[in-house]
């Protein structure tokens, strides 16, 4: 996809979910803010953590849970359990990102590396919609 394509993207999915309008802290704000323009730029890796710091802030707000890991965040939560399931798969293959267990186990990301990217592509999409699910789940009508 185009810059233009990937904008339209966000777009759609604000104009598809946001029914009402939304109260976000100025934290999450500025991390949405951050994820989008990482995810229209192609950095579909920052994008993803980034998205999901979001969810996390602003889940944080939400449940009044300042202590709390992204992983218990999302437990507690009263958001839908398909969108519960798709934020814990999300977050996990994040932390896969950013707690690489063996740097030196990089074979397949020397030897295969649009492979990586076709997937972090994919998940990137996926974050956009989770990102979007969550932070319009309560919207004032």
């Amino acid at each position: 996809m185009t810059e233009d394509e990937k904008w339209e993207y966000i777009v759609a999915l604000d104009e598809k979910l946001l029914q009402g309008g939304v109260i976000l802290s100025e934290w999450a704000a500025y991390l949405i803010k951050s994820a989008d323009l990482a995810f229209v730029s192609g950095d579909n890796l920052a994008s993803i953590i980034t998205a999901l710091a979001g969810v996390e802030t602003h889940l944080r707000g939400e449940c009044g849970l300042s202590k709390q890991r992204l992983v218990d965040l999302i437990a507690q939560s009263d958001l839908e359990d398909d969108l519960k399931q798709e934020l814990q798969i999300l977050r996990k293959y994040r932390n896969k990102w950013v707690h690489v267990a063996d740097p030196w186990d990089d074979d397949k990301l020397i030897e295969y590396p649009e492979q990586y990217e076709a997937e972090l592509e994919e998940i990137d999409k996926r974050c956009a919609v989770a990102l979007r699910r969550t932070i319009y789940t309560h919207p004032w009508l």
